[in-house]
């Protein structure tokens, strides 16, 4: 994107981050094509006797042919100024079109009049822009570094996409305005984090990461399940008779809900790290790449990344 090559690559330079690029791997058209057929070593020994070479120089190469594919730090940071920038943007956005809009201070106009509800110009747009990112980040995913909450996020991503483009169909869209405000409140510090987390602006890090875990825990585990999904399955079923596709609208946010509840212990994991260690030793919802080396294989559960270990 010319976006991160003219403002945050720049920014992210001014800040000290390197583009440091690691040292390319020989050329081997076998092991390429052994490595483009299966990006994790399987049979080190049956390759080394293939090519006539010893084990460890076949697990060399694969550890500098892996190191290729990984984005730099100034990639990264770049990749989550960017998510911020959109978060930020995106929750003062729909905050500022849902002020006047009487469903934002009573939950219970979701529901009044119920199908019978007009869509502005404005919801019209903020649900568009949102739909976009969601879809790119989907579809994105099978293109990039492949991280190791890999599937935990692609369930995430499909479950946003599903809940946008059903609850627009469904003409839920009051209801779906408060989701994406109450996620995206919480994202603009998960990104914020990482970004200064690269920058190795340690202090700042550290203060967004206490900002995060309150946002978070506020959003995700009091205000979600206690405001939005109690008015959707205790609330809605008093102002409107319910139909088969209001069951599946509430199963997708619930399955968010479960998201939250993981991703809210390996952040509290963080948190506990962060005190014994003194610092912010980690980073949110696993950005990690996967790797082959055994100092990497031991690490963490599957979307937390564990201390001293790279996003």
């Amino acid at each position: 994107m010319n976006i991160f090559r003219l403002v945050y690559a720049p920014f992210g330079k001014r800040l000290g981050i390197k583009d440091t690029r690691p040292r390319k791997a020989p050329n081997n058209p076998k092991l390429e094509a052994a490595y483009r057929a299966s990006p994790k070593l399987k049979q080190p020994c049956g390759l080394a006797k293939q090519l006539d070479m010893t084990e460890r120089q076949v697990e060399r190469w694969w550890r500098l042919r892996r190191s290729q594919d990984k984005p730099s730090t100034l990639v990264k940071f770049c990749e989550n100024v960017w998510k911020f920038t959109f978060h930020t943007g995106n929750f003062l956005f729909g905050l500022f079109i849902l002020w006047d809009k009487e469903w934002l201070w009573n939950i219970d106009h979701c529901y009044i009049g119920y199908p019978h509800q007009g869509v502005t110009d404005d919801v019209w747009w903020y649900y568009m822009v949102s739909a976009a990112f969601y879809w790119s980040l989907t579809i994105s995913q099978f293109w990039d570094v492949r991280r190791k909450d890999f599937w935990q996020m692609f369930v995430h991503h499909i479950a946003t996409v599903s809940l946008i483009s059903f609850s627009w169909v469904c003409n839920l869209h009051r209801i779906g305005t408060l989701v994406l405000l109450l996620h995206d409140c919480g994202d603009v510090f998960v990104e914020a984090v990482k970004a200064s987390k690269y920058a190795n602006y340690q202090r700042t890090c550290d203060a967004l990461f206490l900002c995060l875990i309150v946002v978070w825990i506020g959003t995700r585990i009091f205000i979600f399940p206690y405001y939005i999904l109690w008015s959707t399955t205790i609330r809605a079923p008093m102002l409107l008779p319910m139909f088969a596709a209001y069951y599946f609208f509430n199963a997708l946010l619930c399955l968010l809900l479960c998201l939250h509840v993981v991703w809210t212990f390996l952040i509290l994991q963080i948190a506990y790290n962060t005190i014994q260690a003194g610092m912010m030793e980690g980073d949110i919802r696993s950005s990690s790449e996967i790797s082959d080396s055994p100092e990497n294989s031991n690490h963490s559960t599957s979307n937390c990344v564990n201390n001293k270990k790279n996003t």
